[in-house]
């Protein structure tokens, strides 16, 4: 089929390399000619695995292309809307601004029979507001919300773990061109859930509302833990053996960040509200003031493992990213426990293995080593706020040991053995921990 995907950030570009990977003829538009004319060369504009390799397999096949012209959707047989939904300045809703503005460009290339479908987060009544633009050119409009995780986005595109289509009245030409767009994992066996408009939007906002809310209902266990001598870990664990919780997500530490998780359970919120409804959602209100004290918590352990005060003394700290296998810092749990030391008065040191540059470009004020070894040479204090296997898994204590004479670590993610590090003569913190 062909395809057209406007816009190419993170879900667009990850899609248009994805769907031209399995033999679509894909077009991704951008109004960002910088971006556009990476995409074209093959080069990826963010890290996340597997991608690089689909865009230059996608250049070399002829299959996939970009431009910033919106008339190279003509032809198409079905367009997704990729475009960013932002949090609005000065406010917790969501800013359709850019879906708008999509909309509205693409109008005049629609043809009757297409397709329009779009994959951004959008607060619940948005597609049926969109409906009659789409409609009045004879083309249809479904919603096809995205489930990425940065860091799985190539896979979960390619293999997800369901696909949800929302249409309107007499829309079965919507629904038969996208199983044909997803024909290889719907043949794979991939729950196929066709809906109407209001469900389909719901289910992407609703799925990261109960996602955020368990991360930071162990959060909230993790500050009873703190003050009672209990260890969250093992409450997780024993939690976890309930088929009806399970132990994924019951992670306690710094908290949850990224483009997606905080501003959509905010804007999930303000929509209630609108709608009023909002005291159905209003435990979503503590569900984000839980995970932004959880990074409050780290820098006290820092300040309390340091004997109570961080100034001029030297801290790492291991991560920038929000999540590993990712470059991506928006709201990022550890760059914001970064700045909150170093405003303290700490020599702070910043390490990554993907995220420093954009890390350098909100944050000049830290410093960068992209060495891990080097990063934690002489430090008074490290502290674990992004699990990248390279810090959680490869580091070891007694190797720590070598780089430094300071004794501290602050497991922001309660990701090390806390016997281990105590027994190599370390003062561990935990959080949720004793």
């Amino acid at each position: 089929m062909r395809l057209s995907v406007i816009g190419c950030g993170y879900l667009g570009a990850v899609h248009a390399a994805a769907m031209a990977s399995i033999g679509h003829d894909v077009v991704g538009i951008d109004v960002d000619a910088e971006k556009v004319d990476a995409l074209s060369r093959g080069l990826a504009p963010f890290f996340e695995p597997d991608l690089q390799k689909l865009l230059e397999a996608g250049a070399a096949s002829g299959r996939l292309h970009f431009t910033t012209d919106i008339a190279a959707a003509a032809g198409a047989d079905v367009h997704f809307l990729a475009v960013g939904t932002p949090q609005q300045r000065g406010a917790h809703a969501a800013d359709l601004t850019y879906v708008d503005e999509a909309v509205e460009a693409l109008i005049p290339h629609l043809r009757p029979g297409d397709v329009v479908a779009g994959k951004s987060t959008v607060p619940v009544g948005t597609a049926a507001r969109l409906a009659p633009l789409v409609e009045a050119t004879g083309a249809q409009l479904a919603w096809n919300p995205e489930f990425l995780r940065e860091g799985w986005a190539v896979k979960d595109t390619i293999e997800p773990d369901r696909l949800v289509i929302g249409v309107g009245p007499d829309a079965s030409a919507a629904v038969s061109a996208l199983r044909r767009v997803y024909a290889p994992a719907v043949a794979a066996g991939t729950p196929f859930i066709v809906t109407d408009w209001a469900t389909a939007e719901l289910v992407k906002v609703a799925a990261n509302a109960f996602l955020a809310t368990k991360i930071s209902f162990i959060n909230a266990m993790a500050e009873i833990a703190e003050v009672t001598g209990a260890d969250v870990t093992q409450l997780a664990d024993a939690l976890g053996h309930d088929a009806r919780i399970g132990r994924r997500f019951l992670g306690a530490g710094i908290g949850f960040g990224g483009g997606c998780l905080p501003k959509d359970i905010r804007a999930f919120a303000a929509r209630a509200e609108e709608l009023g409804r909002g005291d159905s959602v209003a435990f979503l209100r503590e569900v984000d003031a839980i995970n932004l004290r959880r990074r409050d918590r780290a820098v006290e352990l820092v300040v309390e493992g340091l004997g109570g005060s961080v100034f001029e003394k030297r801290v790492t700290l291991l991560g920038a990213a929000f999540k590993p296998y990712s470059d991506d810092i928006r709201d990022s749990p550890a760059l914001d426990v970064a700045a909150r030391l170093r405003g303290l008065g700490a020599d702070v040191t910043v390490t990554d293995p993907a995220a420093l540059d954009n890390a350098r470009r909100q944050h000049p004020q830290l410093s960068y080593v992209d060495d891990r070894d080097e990063a934690i040479r002489g430090a008074d204090a490290i502290v674990l706020v992004t699990e990248w296997d390279a810090y959680r898994r490869e580091l070891t204590p007694e190797h720590a040991s070598t780089l430094t004479d300071g004794r501290v670590v602050v497991d922001g993610r309660n990701g090390w053995d806390a016997a281990g590090w105590r027994a190599a003569g370390w003062t561990y913190l935990g959080m949720g921990r004793p």
